[in-house]
């Protein structure tokens, strides 16, 4: 069953780590546009909107991938038939910590759990069993950074820990809290601080790195093939993790792409700079694919596709989408800001002026995008919404889910 979806509910969604900083799980979050919450303020009928909406028609497996789902759920979503559109393997239910608990919740949470689903109480705050009347069912508690101090948090970790429940610290907002929570032994962390291009802060530029940027501006200049071979050789490590990339995203293509030369022929020389593009965020050893290669490689492809429909006529803005959706987080690969980055490049006006000012088109878009990474910000995302006419959640959230499908492909091959 797919249920109608009001124009002005968007889907969102935000990264979970574990320990390791590895990308484990994203929660989908949704938010409506102007003043008017009610439909949100249902919080099954919204729930059960987006899901069915956002995946009903697509495969949740492509669009996570390997990774599970965080969904705010109410006891009424969790008691109607609409949670059974979800595959339970893959789709942890986020309670509040102070949820209710009667028999018939309680019996429904045991069923679902039979079927695979994983449940979490969210904003558990302080550690009390009578507020928190589903502690036997969840399997995962998510403690709000910004509820409580240092101290507090030390002394919840301490009474939380032997409860045998895995810990997830949300609302990270810098690395300081990061830090502190994984002390306490935290398993996840979530928080806006991991949806920023300060998730690697202060890496140097690696030799690859620089050999990435040096390709990217000689097709920028439309160099010949033999100099880009050039370039290529000394590194191949990077020449792996290209024909990797390469072969992952080109789908479709009835041979194997096994040289640069082959790649540069078959895909030409704009697929070759996407692919460039996102090897800037690749292990250069051609290890798996890292949290900030998926962040990166979802926003490019979700810009691409938002112009592509919401603003048809320009045909070459779809290209120029996805080099700014990619380059603007090049601040956590090199540690400099993205105007001393991208001003020695010979990029479009218009790309230029989207990463350093946010304005056009192009600045706007990637506003939002950056806006969607958030679990809050309501007001700055209406702002972006207002600015951009025409631009309805439906089309968001279909865009969404392509983009993170689309990304997880990297995973999948890697």
């Amino acid at each position: 069953m797919i249920l109608p979806l009001d124009a002005d509910i968007f889907l969102a969604r935000q990264p979970i780590l574990d320990r390791e900083q590895k990308l484990v799980a994203y929660e989908l979050l949704f938010r409506s546009s102007g003043v008017d919450r009610a439909a949100v303020a249902d919080g099954r009928l919204a729930t059960a909107r987006v899901v069915a909406n956002a995946f009903g028609e697509m495969s949740l497996g492509d669009v996570l991938g390997p990774y599970k789902a965080y969904i705010n759920a109410t006891p009424d979503f969790v008691l109607g038939p609409e949670v059974e559109i979800l595959p339970g393997a893959s789709v942890v239910l986020e309670l509040p910590a102070d949820t209710p608990a009667d028999e018939a919740l309680l019996a429904r949470c045991r069923e679902l759990k039979q079927q695979g689903f994983t449940f979490a109480l969210g904003g558990v705050a302080e550690f009390a069993e009578i507020n928190l009347p589903l502690l036997p069912e969840a399997e995962i508690l998510k403690v709000d950074h910004q509820l409580l101090d240092n101290h507090q948090l030390f002394l919840l970790a301490c009474k939380l820990r032997p409860l045998q429940k895995k810990l997830l610290a949300e609302k990270i907002e810098n690395q300081s809290q990061m830090e502190h929570c994984f002390d306490l032994g935290f398993e996840y962390f979530q928080g806006y601080y991991f949806a920023r291009p300060t998730l690697i802060s202060g890496k140097k530029l690696t030799h690859s790195a620089m050999t990435v940027m040096r390709l990217l501006d000689l097709i920028l200049k439309d160099a010949d093939t033999a100099a880009l071979e050039r370039s290529f050789k000394g590194e191949p490590g990077l020449t792996l993790n290209l024909l990797r990339l390469t072969n992952s995203c080109a789908s479709g293509l009835a041979v194997r792409i096994a040289s640069v030369r082959h790649a540069i022929t078959i895909l030409g020389r704009n697929q070759l700079q996407r692919w460039l593009q996102l090897l800037l965020y690749a292990d250069p050893e051609g290890g798996e694919v890292g949290p900030l290669l998926q962040l990166a490689a979802t926003r490019g492809r979700f810009l691409e596709l938002v112009t592509q429909k919401f603003l048809p006529r320009q045909k070459d803005l779809p290209d120029r989408a996805f080099m700014v959706g990619i380059l603007s987080l090049l601040p956590a690969v090199i540690g400099q800001p993205i105007a001393d980055i991208i001003t020695p490049l010979p990029l479009p006006p218009d790309v230029k002026q989207a990463l350093i000012e946010y304005k056009g088109d192009l600045g706007r878009l990637l506003a939002l995008a950056e806006q969607l990474e958030k679990a809050d910000g309501d007001a700055t995302f209406n702002g972006l919404i207002a600015e951009m006419p025409g631009l309805r959640g439906a089309l968001l959230t279909e865009c969404l889910a392509q983009a993170m499908a689309w990304a997880n492909m990297l995973a999948r091959d890697s």
